[in-house]
């Protein structure tokens, strides 16, 4: 499992929220490179990131990186500036197509080869934010191992598609459904595009239900208030988390122990696909108890 209920941006040239970062509970803290940092803070930025990344990491966070797409010809800075020990990942900005992330591949490769990190080891999400993205979604997602989620960008998307960015969010049905179902044929986590009404959390509940709904597992925010509603929506709900225990129990002493193909928990039948989805919420639930676990002690 991969759990990234909540992935909370940070711009890269601010000390301040830098410094704080490490005080969020989010499962990733995502040092930004670039729509929050202006041309002439770049250089700075990097330099803030490159010396902060550990530190960032220090309470159980995962730290990624944003990065500047290979069109603006800043990515390669980027990357030498931040592939360092303490890194888990990089977002590639406005994926539009998978020689992008093939290309991605090929430096983080050289990088960790090159630094002396085990090869492999930096994960790669990607921001799908554009009309080109979206169509291009499942063949990006599948251009490298490393890949392992995908984020819908509604903003930029309703740029590119010159339609209004409303918090109903019906001008994005289908490109947020398209991404969606992209990302899990090719078996990585589909994260959410940020809801900018942050104030508005009662709103922001209900978007991230349906969200769910659409095969979303986490979201991409931009404000720490939203970070505890990430984390509790996204994670199994409780009574899911009991039934889950119920089923694998009976299943594997009744079904799989005895031979059958089918048993009946609370009056209903316990199959294999709900036998797996039982054994998915579970290890959800681990993982999240892990993460909690690594907070606290850090």
């Amino acid at each position: 499992m991969a759990v990234m209920r909540s992935i909370l941006y940070v711009p890269g040239n601010n000390p301040k929220m830098v410094a704080k970062a490490p005080t969020f509970p989010a499962d990733i803290i995502t040092l930004d490179l670039e729509d929050s940092v202006p041309p002439a803070e770049k250089e700075n930025a990097r330099k803030l990131i490159r010396e902060n990344i550990k530190a960032v990491g220090a309470n159980g966070s995962e730290v990624y990186v944003r990065i500047n797409n290979w069109e603006t010809e800043m990515t390669n800075d980027d990357l030498e500036a931040v592939v360092v020990e303490g890194l888990a990942g990089v977002t590639l900005a406005k994926c539009g197509h998978p020689d992008n992330v093939k290309r991605l591949d090929w430096k983080l490769e050289e990088l960790e080869r090159r630094r002396g990190l085990p090869v492999g080891s930096i994960k790669v999400s990607l921001l799908i934010e554009t009309a080109k993205g979206v169509i291009n979604a499942y063949e990006s997602c599948i251009a490298s191992p490393r890949v392992v989620s995908a984020i819908f960008g509604a903003v930029d998307y309703c740029k590119d598609m010159r339609v209004k960015l409303t918090s109903e969010a019906t001008e994005q049905f289908y490109a947020r459904a398209h991404v969606a179902v992209a990302a899990r044929a090719a078996g990585i986590v589909a994260i959410d595009a940020p809801y900018v009404a942050y104030q508005d959390l009662e709103g922001f509940e209900k978007n991230i239900r349906e969200g769910r709904q659409l095969g979303y597992e986490g979201r991409m925010i931009i404000h720490p208030s939203q970070i505890e509603i990430c984390n509790r929506l996204y994670a199994p709900d409780p009574a899911d988390v009991e039934w889950a225990r119920g089923v694998v129990k009976v299943f594997e002493e009744e079904g799989i122990a005895k031979g059958k193909a089918a048993v009946s928990y609370n009056g209903k039948m316990v199959d294999t696909p709900v036998y797996l989805n039982a054994k998915d919420i579970l290890a959800a639930q681990a993982e999240i108890d892990a993460k909690n676990a690594a907070m606290k002690k850090a």
